[in-house]
Formats: structure tokens, C-alpha cells, sequence
């Protein structure tokens, strides 16, 4: 069954309208976000911090490092089974809205079990250990870590794409993963950024000081990246720090 189900859902075509419609989106998307006033100043705020950061040498190696370890492993899986897991074929409203949601309920689930105990347990805490030097993030934070951790981060989203896929009996629809590929990638970021919004923005300071809250030290919750649900499940969550200066 699964071999019959690879040989009939390969379709290179589809993977890369993937990869076009998710660099042309992320172009666009980034463009007109920054046309907001308020939002481009809150970039602006993190860039003055992040020069500082970045010039050290350390720090600017670690995140060129990290940068090259994301690219590898994003280049490796649209090579490979990037191909089998997306499609074209039409489908209503309501079975794109289960892709991306099961898709980013199942990486999320996953991330949260690694994250808490692999990342803050024994195993993997030195590996952790660089990216929470950070006690007080900014967008650059997002970047500053460990190659190997990037690697697994990112092999969990992508994983989630096939299980979704074979769970569903089917290729993703092509927009459908895009949507999922943009609000993963984007929310890991924005976790890390320092804001201080008014509304109606008011709701990405909740997102960023949730994560702030971990930041504090190695010892806090809030390990799940998308939503909260897995850590209000188990116990684990904690509330957002209010941040008054980046």
C-alpha cells in the first residue's frame, strides 16, 4: 500500500509551485507588512538591537552556521519527498483548513515532547542551552542556534507534511502547505521579537511575551511554538512578561 501510494502521488511540478508561490508570498507579505507605521517601527527597534548583537563574532557565526543548517535541510526534503506530498487537485474550503491545522497540531505536538524533554531535559540541554542566552529575545534570537537543533526543529514540520499526507491517503494541496510552511516559519520568528504594539495589534504582544516567559531562564514552560494548547493540557504554561524595553 505505501509503495503504491509513492509510486502514484509523485508529482515534481506540484513541489515546485510550492516553492515559487512560497518565496512570492513571503516577498509580498513582508512588503506590505512593513508599510504599517507601527509595524515597521517595532522592526526598526529590533534592528538597533540586533546590530549589537550581530557584532560579535560568535554570535554572527552561530547564526550564519544555523542559517546554512535550515537551508540544507529545507533544500533536502523539497528534493526529495517534497514531491510525493503535495498536489493539485481541487478540494473544498473546509479540507484546506484541516491540512494546515492537522499539520500544525501534529508538528506542534511533537515539538512540545522534543522541546521539553530532549531540549530542557538531559539529553540535548547543552545543544539548548546556546539559544537561551537569550533572556530578553529579539527577531535576531529567532536565528542564534545550534545547527544540530535547527535540524530537528525543522525536520519536525517537515515530517508532519508526509504523516498528514499518508494519514489523509493523498497528496497536500499546494496552497494549503504553503499557508502552513508561512505561518510556521513566520510564528517561530515573531516568538522572539520584542514588541510593544497598541491595537489593534495588542494580541502579538500576548504571542511574544509568552515566549519571553521561557526566555527568562532554562527552568520556565511554554514549550509548544504555535499555540499553547499542549502546554495548558499538561500543566506547563506559564503568562506572558510584559516588556517594557527591547
Amino acid at each position: 500500500m505505501f509503495l503504491e501510494w509513492i509510486r502514484e502521488s509523485y508529482d515534481w511540478q506540484a513541489a515546485l509551485a510550492f516553492i515559487g508561490l512560497l518565496a512570492l508570498t513571503s516577498i509580498v507579505g513582508n512588503y506590505l507588512t512593513f508599510k504599517i507605521p507601527v509595524l515597521a517601527q517595532m522592526r526598526e527597534t529590533n534592528r538597533a538591537v540586533d546590530k549589537t548583537k550581530l557584532a560579535r563574532d560568535a554570535f554572527r557565526n552561530a547564526v550564519k552556521i544555523n542559517n546554512k543548517s535550515g537551508l540544507y535541510t529545507n533544500l533536502a526534503f523539497y528534493a526529495t519527498a517534497l514531491p510525493f506530498c503535495v498536489g493539485f487537485e481541487s478540494r473544498p474550503i473546509w479540507r484546506h483548513v484541516v491540512e494546515i491545522v492537522a499539520v500544525l497540531l501534529i508538528f506542534d505536538f511533537m515539538y512540545y515532547l522534543t522541546h521539553r524533554f530532549l531540549f530542557h531535559g538531559t539529553l540535548l540541554r547543552k545543544v539548548h542551552s546556546l539559544h537561551h542566552q537569550a533572556r530578553k529575545p529579539t527577531y535576531v534570537d529567532a536565528l542564534y542556534v545550534h545547527p544540530f537543533e535547527t535540524f530537528i526543529g525543522l525536520s519536525l514540520f517537515l515530517g508532519s507534511i508526509p504523516i498528514v499526507a499518508f494519514a489523509t491517503g493523498g497528496p497536500l494541496h499546494v496552497v494549503s502547505m504553503v499557508v502552513a510552511t508561512l505561518i510556521f516559519t513566520h510564528l517561530n520568528s515573531l516568538n522572539h521579537v520584542y514588541t510593544n504594539l497598541p491595537a489593534p495589534f495588542g494580541w502579538v504582544n500576548t504571542i511574544t511575551g509568552v515566549h519571553a516567559a521561557h526566555h527568562i531562564d532554562m527552568n520556565h514552560g511554554n514549550y509548544a511554538t504555535m499555540l499553547m494548547i499542549y502546554d495548558k493540557l499538561f500543566g506547563t504554561y506559564e503568562e506572558p512578561v510584559v516588556r517594557p524595553t527591547a
